[in-house]
């Protein structure tokens, strides 16, 4: 026992919710608490294992089942569909889980650090008598949205022209994240949230090497769902100019209307700007802007390499994020969409000329996004 007393590193389970963009963050974040000596493992369905052991490294990964072992998400049909499945099942396989490990001297399991999306997680670890603490992988913004939301105190629907939410500031309507950093203003949030909760700010959650460099050949984002061919783009982006290329990304998820993917594409062409639609192309010095849906993980890669944004939110809590990235971190700028809610093709072009014409307005966004990482 003396033994274990002094050795024994603690062990945590990490739950993401089974999308990229939600395994990810939560995979940076496990490699900073492995490299501080605690014992991570990652927790996902049999489904996603399949694609996703190989791009997780040196963290350990173990599986639960979600019923959708051979086809995961996309077999459920919806996401509400999803939830409501993982919620009867999920609980079972996660204590099979701890169970397995429960009698073992050294991976008994001690904390379960779960995703918004699994509140079961808690429930779970309650049941062992395990600490149990929630990863939101949003800005601190969006969930104090969220939050006021819950409590009934910005009513729904939404009917006011200004919304004014404590440690932000005054948001549109179109501002809202769908319901159904700077440092100082990030800080602002937090202070709000500890008068409520304990609460611990995390990130940015994208590799070290593009940070403060202390995990030692952590290049590695995490996994794609998709098989881009990152090779030949950077082969092409080799034989480009500095700063020249638009790089196009709406997440795994964003789905565009056909009539707006049709503007988006004229846009481009009458752009006269080479561009890619396909992490290790964003960073390549050819690019030289960054049309996104807005995303919290495309948010962070971007400000951290000092890409200017051009953002077209689409749903959930890209909009918040596409305000603070044109009106408070000046990182970019947000388009605008028609009366038919399209971004048509001149918007994309008077936006691409914004970001990069070379002016101080665009050295300022790449400026102002470098010193938020």
């Amino acid at each position: 026992m003396e033994k274990r007393n002094k050795e024994y590193k603690p062990h945590c389970l990490i739950l993401p919710y089974p999308l990229q963009g939600h395994i990810n963050p939560m995979l940076q974040f496990s490699k900073r608490l492995a490299h501080k000596g605690i014992r991570t493992t990652m927790v996902t369905t049999k489904y996603l294992f399949k694609t996703i052991q190989k791009s997780l490294g040196s963290i350990p990964v173990e599986t639960i089942s979600d019923v959708y072992d051979n086809g995961g998400l996309a077999e459920a049909g919806s996401v509400v569909a999803y939830l409501e499945k993982i919620l009867k099942v999920g609980p079972k396989t996660l204590t099979e889980l701890i169970e397995k490990h429960k009698n073992s001297s050294d991976s008994a399991v001690d904390c379960i650090i779960y995703d918004p999306f699994i509140p079961w997680g808690l429930d779970v670890a309650k049941k062992f008598g395990l600490v149990g603490a929630m990863f939101f992988t949003q800005s601190c913004a969006v969930d104090q949205i969220y939050y006021y939301v819950y409590k009934g105190e910005i009513k729904l629907p939404i009917t006011d022209n200004e919304i004014r939410v404590p440690g932000l500031p005054v948001l549109e309507s179109s501002d809202m994240p769908s319901l159904f950093m700077f440092t100082d203003h990030i800080q602002q949030v937090i202070d709000w949230m500890a008068n409520f909760w304990p609460v611990k700010a995390i990130g940015p959650t994208i590799p070290s090497m593009d940070l403060d460099k202390m995990l030692l050949n952590d290049k590695e984002y995490g996994f794609s769902i998709l098989k881009p061919d990152t090779d030949a783009c950077k082969e092409w982006l080799h034989e480009r100019q500095t700063r020249s290329v638009i790089y196009v990304s709406f997440g795994s998820l964003a789905q565009l209307e056909v009539e707006q993917m049709e503007e988006l594409a004229n846009g481009l062409r009458m752009s006269n700007r080479c561009f890619l639609w396909v992490l290790e192309v964003l960073a390549h010095d050819s690019v030289g802007s960054f049309i996104t849906h807005c995303g919290w993980n495309s948010t962070l890669e971007a400000m951290s390499l000092g890409i200017p944004i051009v953002a077209m939110p689409c749903w959930s809590d890209q909009s918040t994020n596409a305000k603070f990235v044109s009106d408070i971190w000046k990182t970019g700028i947000r388009t605008r969409a028609d009366e038919k809610g399209i971004v048509r093709d001149t918007e994309f072009v008077r936006c691409v000329e914004l970001v990069l014409d070379g002016s101080n307005e665009c050295n300022q966004m790449e400026g102002n996004g470098k010193r938020s990482s």
